[in-house]
């Protein structure tokens, strides 16, 4: 299911191609998060426009809402949600360390308390591939176990190794060939646990590898540097996914090493709370030095929130008109797929460290000007 294309001479970066039943997938590549079948705020033909190829939805939130088998009855996701491309689902492990306080773990899974109504859910290994089955998604999580960092090292060592024992439990599990299934590495930010932990995924031969338990608490710095001592170790030939990262500087410094796919809701959380990515730097669209300002957004982007001028889309949030959130979350989408689309071009060129570069000083200079 995955081509590795071309490798930068320089760097880690690399260019890739996943290949599924709903598609292709060009990658790097970001998938703007539908934890419900939706990314907030976004209707498909606008999402498609962005340059997203594939999205995210959620096992553990499609589960209790609307329920997979209401989502079965009415066509599977792609049917349900009307996005004809991929889809990738995450198996409901982040929801283990996102809603801890109403969760208890042990080996058989996870019991939470339901944030809707507070009715018992259980959600094991074999029942989470089940659910991820029913929905239909092009590809699979493995349920694992996250939790925060920093931590203490024994904690840290049973989830990592919870997490595999889980990981084998999934795919004897799985049943649906078409539906490729990937591993998730833990560790924390100890190097040994997350060689040990690949080592022994790695055995079993899964589709993908991504790299979980990172963005839960550490710092970037902290980040990279594990990023640093866990890709080395991973398959060369299979797809690299980092989970939940981030800002456009974290992607940069994961494709630098080697990463593959990304996930973030920043963009369109960010979005929806006036908060602006452009190549100038961030925009916060409720200053009020903006009230009278005529420019666009970014000069260089073709989106619809770019065709308005700051002053109308902060009179937007001011008045509390929904447009707002909704032209500056197609605005952010749209800024991080022409960041991939200018990574994959530099990559294919053998020139990404001169974008990361030029981008990170850009970055700098605008915050000293601001």
């Amino acid at each position: 299911m995955f081509t590795l294309l071309h490798r930068d001479n320089f760097c880690g970066a690399r260019r890739g191609r996943i290949e599924t039943v709903h598609g292709f997938v060009e990658t790097p590549a970001f998938m703007p998060v539908g934890t419900l079948g939706t990314v907030k705020g976004v209707e498909l033909s606008q999402l498609e426009l962005t340059g997203a190829e594939m999205i995210l939805g959620n096992t553990y939130h499609l589960s209790l809402r609307p329920g997979e088998d209401v989502i079965r009855e009415l066509g599977g996701l792609h049917q349900f949600t009307g996005w004809q491309k991929p889809i990738l689902t995450d198996s409901g492990g982040f929801q283990i360390f996102s809603l801890a306080r109403i969760m208890k773990i042990d080996e058989q899974g996870a019991i939470f308390r339901s944030h809707i109504d507070g009715s018992k859910f259980e959600l094991s290994p074999e029942h989470s591939i089940k659910i991820q089955e029913t929905l239909g998604s092009d590809i699979a999580m493995v349920l694992d176990h996250v939790v925060a960092l920093p931590n203490e090292h024994k904690v840290i060592e049973d989830a990592m190794l919870r997490s595999v024992r889980w990981a084998k439990r999934c795919k004897a599990s799985a049943n649906h060939s078409y539906q490729k299934l990937f591993a998730i590495v833990q560790g924390g930010l100890d190097p040994v646990l997350r060689r040990d932990c690949i080592e022994m995924l790695s055995e079993l031969d899964f589709a993908g590898y991504a790299i979980g338990g990172l963005s839960v608490g550490e710092t970037a710095e902290q980040m990279y540097e594990a990023l640093d001592f866990t890709l080395p170790y991973m398959p060369i030939e299979k797809p690299r996914y980092l989970m939940g990262v981030g800002t456009p500087v974290d992607i940069l410094n994961g494709i630098l090493r080697g990463v593959d796919l990304f996930d973030c809701v920043m963009p369109t959380r960010n979005g929806r709370n006036a908060f602006a990515f452009t190549d100038n730097g961030a925009i916060r669209l409720r200053n009020a030095k903006y009230k009278t300002d005529n420019k666009p957004l970014d000069e260089n982007c073709p989106c619809p929130a770019c065709r308005r001028s700051r002053g109308y889309l902060r009179h937007l949030f001011i008045a509390g008109e929904m447009l707002g959130p909704i032209l500056l979350a197609i605005h952010n989408l749209t800024y991080y797929q022409r960041l991939i689309a200018k990574a994959k071009t530099a990559i294919e060129q053998n020139k990404f460290i001169e974008l990361y570069k030029e981008y990170i000083q850009q970055i700098n200079n605008n915050e000293t000007n601001q």
